[in-house]
């Protein structure tokens, strides 16, 4: 996969994308990652790329002619068409879904927005997504843009070595991660559940599920988690109970 990044502060990504997975998975061309400074394309003596609102307001917007020149340029690069993306707090939320579609792509555009955000302009004619990592605010888009390229690149094929590591974790199938523990299996009077301890492996993906179930339906009681937990309690009754009342679960995953 190839990521061509459009923002005003290019060095902002050096420490995240050469360290660790990401690092060793750059290094081995898994996927590329390549910057574009948008105030390169500014056409002034000052290299101003925003400006006054229209209407008024606080703050500047980034303008959609150096915009465009600048994701031109950057389309140019590379014969393969891209998926354009403007992170923006307007955008739909980052989900776990949405990465793994993300993923698929051979090509990515991220566009880093700054100051009261980029002219809608530019937005509607030159991006194909706008996406945000969640509902507060952040200085710039290069944040959400590192996030983003950090959950695309682990479901890239051979980036965390083992294939099936993105598929038990936490939103692979719309539930939290269980707990994990190592070792000691004692400290300081805190206990390793004995079941992870007995070496009975279907004990272990028992209480694993079980866990999965009880951390969403907690930390994530409403919308579609709520939904999904419905289903995933419906399938479980009517596998471990047959059809028994919800509160002689044998299974103790009902609730």
């Amino acid at each position: 996969m190839r990521i061509d990044v459009l923002t005003l502060f290019p060095g902002a990504f050096g420490g995240t994308l050469d360290t660790s997975i990401l690092g060793r998975a750059r290094a081995a061309g898994l996927f590329t990652v390549h910057f574009t400074d948008i105030r390169d394309f500014a056409t002034d003596k000052h290299r101003s790329v925003d400006d006054y609102p229209f209407g008024g307001g606080q703050g500047m917007v980034m303008r959609a002619d150096v915009l465009d020149a600048a994701l031109s340029h950057a389309v140019a690069l590379a014969g393969e068409p891209p998926t354009v993306v403007a992170l923006t707090p307007q955008g739909e939320v980052l989900t776990d879904a949405l990465v793994r579609e993300l993923a698929k792509q051979p090509r990515l555009v991220l566009v880093c927005g700054r100051y009261e955000g980029m002219d809608e302009r530019f937005l509607e004619h030159r991006v194909d997504r706008e996406i945000s990592i969640g509902d507060y605010v952040l200085t710039g888009g290069e944040l959400p843009a590192m996030v983003l390229i950090d959950s695309v690149a682990r479901h890239i094929p051979g980036v965390l070595g083992d294939e099936q590591s993105p598929e038990d974790e936490s939103f692979a199938d719309g539930l939290l991660e269980h707990p994990q523990y190592t070792r000691p299996a004692e400290y300081n009077g805190w206990e390793v559940p004995s079941v992870l301890l007995g070496g009975n492996h279907a004990a272990i993906e028992a209480w694993r599920a079980e866990q999965r179930l009880e951390r969403t339906r907690a930390r994530r009681p409403g919308g579609a988690a709520a939904r999904l937990l419905a289903r995933v309690h419906s399938r479980s009754c009517s596998r471990c109970c047959n059809g028994a009342a919800l509160r002689s679960c044998r299974a103790n995953v009902c609730w």
